[in-house]
């Protein structure tokens, strides 16, 4: 199979799908590898790094998806690369179509077989190609809020491990998941006095123990949200429902009773965000104000620090990459019921039910696209 790597065109975004090692891997396999120039420069990779990995070098994305048999990106494709999918291409990358019915019409238009990592499952039931990400984007959510809480960038000028005779910040963290733990860790660590809400009493005893009661754990329902934002100097939205739009947790009217200058973090607002004022942002213009509070929903976080994002990626994907370049991805599939999962779009019709229910389409089940 001939892969290819383009460069990743949204903006600020320094990640690549392919690293240098995992080219190597699948040349070993028996596969050709184009990537295209500087595709690694972000994330600290040449085109040397590549052409020694015994990948082929391409001059402009336009030759990549012509050519290859199957695309690895990091990002959705956007519209100046989604007129390239064809009818039996094959898409591999987060895609994070519940919020995006635009991109869903291009790709079901295109026909091409179109797998999501957000969706891509494993045994314990967990989803190991968002996970890395979520780690890496839980991680800096404490990071960057702490800098916009700053007054200097329209927060309230709080430090948020405080000083002696001066208490730290009140952190809220929506969600006890891959992201809320992560966030909380480094949070926590900063000297913040911690609160996480979940749904899972599992969840929050398995936090509880992990942090030694260092943080506090709260069974989340509206009013206990609702009440613990309004004291919150920074609140975290780390919520998933896999494959779908994340719910409205906290709403706009909840806002005017926030402390002026709190600082947003919507780690969720690649599924559409958990804060009803959300709106994707980037890392050139990550923040804006809403009611004297202070969002920031930059919609590839982990871009930031891509080299160590690109390289936890590449380590996850590529058994999948391989998989699908080894065996096509009909048989890739059926052998492996968790990579089946990630299937979103085969042959012009959608195949995640929750896409389907969040946009309002029609769709079949990822069986059935194996016999289509």
């Amino acid at each position: 199979m001939r892969i290819g790597c383009p460069k990743e065109i949204k903006p600020q975004e320094f990640r690549v799908g392919l690293i240098p090692d995992a080219a190597r891997e699948a040349v070993a396999h028996g596969h050709e590898v184009l990537v295209e120039t500087g595709a690694g420069i972000g994330a600290g990779f040449t085109d040397a790094d590549y052409t020694a990995a015994g990948a082929r070098i391409v001059a402009a994305p336009d030759e990549v998806f012509t050519q290859a048999d199957m695309i690895v990106k990091v990002k959705e494709p956007q519209p100046a690369e989604r007129k390239y999918l064809r009818k039996g291409q094959i898409m591999f990358a987060y895609l994070h179509l519940a919020p995006d019915p635009a991109q869903t019409k291009d790709l079901l238009a295109s026909g091409a077989t179109c797998i999501a990592y957000e969706t891509v499952t494993d045994r314990a039931g967990g989803l190991p190609l968002l996970a890395p990400m979520s780690e890496v984007a839980g991680r800096l959510a404490p990071q960057v809020g702490a800098w916009a809480l700053q007054k200097a960038n329209g927060g309230r000028g709080i430090l948020l491990g405080g000083v002696p005779g001066v208490p730290p910040a009140d952190v809220v963290i929506i969600g006890g998941g891959v992201v809320g733990t992560a966030a909380a860790r480094v949070a926590v660590g900063m000297g913040a006095r911690v609160t996480v809400l979940d749904r899972s009493i599992a969840r929050l005893s398995f936090l509880d123990d992990l942090f030694h009661g260092t943080l506090t754990t709260q069974y989340a329902n509206q009013a206990v949200t609702a009440d613990l934002v309004t004291r919150a100097d920074m609140v975290i939205g780390a919520v998933l429902v896999p494959g779908a739009s994340a719910p409205k947790l906290v709403k706009r009217g909840d806002l005017v009773r926030m402390r002026p200058g709190a600082v947003i973090v919507d780690v969720a607002i690649d599924q559409g965000g958990c804060i009803e004022t959300s709106h994707a942002t980037t890392h050139q213009d990550p923040i804006y104000e809403v009611d004297g509070i202070i969002h920031y929903c930059v919609a590839n976080m982990p871009g930031a620090v891509a080299r160590t994002a690109t390289m936890a990626l590449g380590h996850a994907t590529l058994p999948f990459i391989l998989a699908l370049a080894d065996k096509g991805w009909k048989q890739a599939c059926t052998d492996d019921p968790h990579l089946k999962a990630g299937l979103n779009v085969h042959a012009g019709q959608l195949t995640y039910a929750a896409v389907g229910e969040a946009l309002g389409l029609p769709h079949i089940t990822a069986d059935d696209a194996l016999t289509v």
